[in-house]
Formats: structure tokens, sequence, C-alpha cells
């Protein structure tokens, strides 16, 4: 081998490690961006005096915002590529975030989390999109450590910011703070973000309708955000009805979800390299089934922890697969499969404590859970239907 070519090869690879090292960055900021606003929430309801109802109508426009955006974000990240989407996302949530924190009425409080879930939106799909790129270029398994990242900036932003507050900060400044943590994450990430996508993705249309294997790609999606939603809004009053666990403990089952999901997103691309996405997705369903049965069957509440240890584990890397999936099917255009299937999967967290909750009144929510376990068992089938196995190539 020639000295030449032994300078080339290792100018690829640190031009491919700092590629990685940029998507990375760009998760975190996101994770971080998403999960400071969980923080402001009390605040923001006894500045404003808002009730139950008024409140869930305002946290509503997050959702709205995100959801309006995400379809428009794939194509925007084809035409401008996406080194400019993420930043320009990034930085405008950020600083949206401090108003957050100084709303003075209900409406313009609505109006902000409508924007800032718009950016929140565009920068999930385009950062998305930069992974499913460089894992392909790559040629190894790599979404899910990115996905790590987002969960480890979920606690960097909730964790900052509960402390911040809990130190007396202000809420402006803790916003403020937490602003400039995001953009540090996104200068860290600007200088090997991608800057254009490829020639075909740049035809493709501004909003595409899903179809193909990106509709099932979708489905199975929305059903694990399903999941991973109500875990979160039911996961603590489930735990508390079980009788071992008091109401401020409740919260112990999502944390313990929360915790083992992270695990299992930064050791999954190891994991997923030794035993194949298709493998790796139907042993996920099925250990996330486990988790959803044990906790809806567990004599005692600490029984039932182990279930969302078990949920936590299972669900960390099906997301990420479905992700990779997508991103090479051969159905649609990569950014508009990508952004589609962003799209279905939040419209399930959206509608998660919704569904559950009409199950729950209609029924019993272990029976509500229960279901979520036989549609875990679903996902473990659909590993078998060759969608996944294409993404192995």
């Amino acid at each position: 081998m020639t000295r030449s070519r032994i300078v080339g090869e290792r100018i690829v690879h640190n031009i491919e490690s700092r590629q990685r090292l940029s998507t990375r960055a760009a998760f975190l900021a996101a994770g971080m961006g998403m999960s400071a606003w969980a923080a402001l929430v009390p605040f923001a309801k006894t500045r404003l005096d808002l009730n139950p109802a008024e409140l869930g109508l305002v946290l509503l426009c997050l959702g709205i915002g995100s959801l309006i955006a995400m379809p428009i974000a794939g194509r925007l990240t084809s035409r401008f590529g996406c080194r400019l989407v993420i930043l320009s996302s990034g930085v405008f949530a950020g600083l949206i975030l401090p108003f957050l924190a100084i709303a003075p009425i209900p409406l313009l409080l609505a109006i902000a989390l409508l924007l800032f879930g718009a950016a929140i939106g565009t920068l999930d799909v385009s950062m998305n999109i930069q992974a499913v790129i460089i894992e392909k270029k790559h040629g190894t398994p790599l979404m899910s450590g990115f996905h790590g990242l987002f969960s480890v900036g979920g606690f960097v932003g909730s964790g900052g910011m509960a402390l911040m507050l809990s130190a007396g900060l202000r809420p402006l400044m803790a916003c403020v703070s937490m602003t400039a943590a995001i953009v540090g994450a996104l200068c860290v990430a600007a200088p090997h973000l991608l800057r254009a996508a490829a020639a075909v993705e740049k035809e493709s249309p501004a909003f595409a309708v899903p179809h193909g294997a990106v509709i099932f790609l979708g489905i199975v999606c929305f059903l694990v955000f399903l999941a991973e939603g109500a875990t979160l809004d039911w996961g603590a009053l489930l735990l508390t009805m079980s009788g071992g666990f008091a109401p401020g403990q409740g919260g112990l089952g999502y944390a313990v979800f929360a915790i083992a999901m992270t695990a299992g997103r930064l050791t999954g691309d190891r994991v997923i390299q030794r035993w194949g996405r298709k493998r790796v997705m139907a042993l996920g369903g099925l250990c996330a089934a486990a988790g959803f049965f044990t906790s809806t069957l567990a004599p005692t509440s600490e029984i039932a922890l182990v279930g969302f240890l078990l949920i936590g584990v299972g669900a960390s890397n099906i997301v990420p697969i479905l992700f990779t999936a997508a991103g090479r099917q051969q159905d649609m255009p990569a950014a508009a499969a990508v952004s589609a299937v962003t799209t279905l999967g939040y419209a399930g967290i959206l509608a998660g404590p919704a569904l559950i909750g009409f199950v729950a009144h209609a029924s019993s929510l272990h029976m509500a859970f229960g279901g979520l376990g036989c549609a875990m068992l679903f996902i473990a089938g659909s590993s078998r239907l060759g969608l996944v196995s294409q993404s192995e190539e």
C-alpha cells in the first residue's frame, strides 16, 4: 500500500469520524431542547393561573407545531442540505425557549409553543436524515447511538433545568443557560454536518403522501411511540394503583424505563452489528411485550418496575432500526420517507394519552397496558416481513 493511499484513507476516516461527532451533537442539542420545556410546565401553569383544561390546550400547540413542520422538513432538507436546516431550526428553538418562561398571557405562550414545536419537529426530521446518510456512508450500524445521544440530551436538559430551578435561579435565566448549552452543542455539530443532499432528493416533491413500505414503517413507529407516550403519561398511575408506591413515587417507573432505553441505545449499535436488525427488532418487540405484560400482571409495584425496565430495553432500538429502513427503502425518496415516518411516530406520542385513556375508561388501565403488549408482539412479528432486512444490505 502506497504512502499516498494510506494518507488518503486516514483523511477519509477523520472526516467520517467528525461527521459522526457532528451528528451526535445535533441529537444531543435536540434532546436538551425538547426536555428543557418539561421543567417549565409547572411554572407556566402557576404564572398564568391556568386550569387543567386550559393548560392541556396550550400544551397541545407544541404537538401541532411539530406535526405541521415535520412533513415539510424533509423537503427543506433535500433542497438546502442538512446543515442549514439543522442549525437554523436548532438555534430558533433555543431562542424561543426563554420566551416560554416569560410569556405574559396564554395566547402568547400558545403561539410560542407552536413555533417551538415547529422548530423541534424540523430539527428532528433533518437530524434523522443526516443520520441515515452518515450511517449509509459508514456501512455499519450507527443509528441507535445517535438516538442514544438524544436520550442523554433529555437527561441533561431536564436534569439541568431541575438543578438550576431548585437552586433558586429564575426560570428566565435557567432557560438562557440552557439556550447557551444548545447553541454550544450546535457549534460542535456545525463544521461537519452535510451541506447538500443528493440530486435525486432535490427533485422530490414538497410533500409526498406516504406509500408502499413507508406506510407500514410509519404504523410500526406510531405503535412504538404510542407505547412510549403511554409509559410517560400513565405509567405512574399504574404503579400507584398496584398499591405499593405512594403518588410521589410513581415517577420511578418512567425513570427506570428512560434509563433502560438510554443504555439500550448507547449499546445498540454493537448489538445490531452482531445480531442483525431483523433479529434485534424481533427480540426487542418480545422483550417490550414481556415488560407490558409484567407491569400489568405483577402482584407488587416492585415487580412492575421490572416490567418498565424490560419495556425500555426492548423498545430502545426499534425506532432507530425503523429510521434506517425508511432511509433505505425504494418506494420513496429517503428524505420524504424519514419525514413521513417521523410524523406518524410523533402522532403516536400525541395520541397515546387519549387512546389509553379511552381504553382505560371503557375497561381498565391494566387492560390498556395489556393491549400495548399485544402491539409489541405485532411489532416483533413484523420483523419477518423483509422491510427491516432490506437495511442489512
